[in-house]
């Protein structure tokens, strides 16, 4: 993965309001916003094509990234995105300010794995039913991971992995998780895939045997 998609160059702009977006849109600029950490918002100009190339890695949208600020490196993460209803552009950016002493809360993809050594799967006739694409974590910048693994080896058909299920990288916590039982959220479902169900297949054996 080329550390080029972390690194990106932005300059302050002091031109604001719609038209002056719009201007920045027509020069392939992305207008954005940095803020957070106790710190002033400032308004930055970023370009469209960088962005556009490190954005369709995962990672940048998890990983903490270093803006360079006319030539002052400020670590951030992504903390929202705005795109064109159509096409493939990106209307603007905010970045939240990374303090390394503060933990962070945010978004970071699932991984599953191993879905096609799952027994369940791949001999009982279940398809694994994704719940959530993501879980929201806390902790340190420097421990952020880049996505959390769900492994599916073991799961047995019927059975659903919920959050307290899966093990989290040392120094990551689950916030939803940290509210209580009741927000231990479902993540993944192994399900008898539609027309493989056990009755359907003994129904069909009867009929089999009553026709000979």
């Amino acid at each position: 993965m080329p550390e080029a998609i972390f690194n990106l160059d932005a300059t302050v702009r002091t031109d604001l309001g719609k038209g002056a977006s719009r201007r920045l849109r027509h020069a392939d600029k992305v207008p954005a916003i940095i803020y957070g950490a106790g710190k002033e918002a400032i308004s930055l100009t970023l370009d469209h094509s960088k962005v556009l190339q490190a954005q369709e890695f995962e990672a940048f949208y998890s990983h903490v990234l270093t803006l360079n600020i006319e030539g002052k490196k400020v670590e951030a993460l992504v903390k929202d995105m705005q795109r064109h209803p159509f096409k493939p552009k990106i209307t603007h950016i905010d970045f939240l300010r990374v303090d390394a002493k503060q933990a962070v809360t945010t978004n970071v993809p699932v991984h599953f794995i191993n879905e096609d050594k799952a027994n369940s799967i791949k001999f009982e006739g279940g398809h694994a039913e994704h719940h959530v694409v993501d879980v929201i974590v806390s902790c340190l910048p420097k421990d952020l991971p880049e996505f959390v693994e769900v492994d599916l080896t073991n799961v047995e058909l019927g059975q659903t992995l919920h959050l307290s299920d899966l093990t989290f990288p040392a120094g990551v916590t689950s916030v939803e998780l940290a509210k209580g039982e009741g927000h231990d959220l479902a993540v993944v479902t192994v399900k008898l895939a539609k027309g493989t169900s056990a009755d359907e297949e003994t129904a069909a054996d009867e009929e089999a045997s009553n026709e000979e």
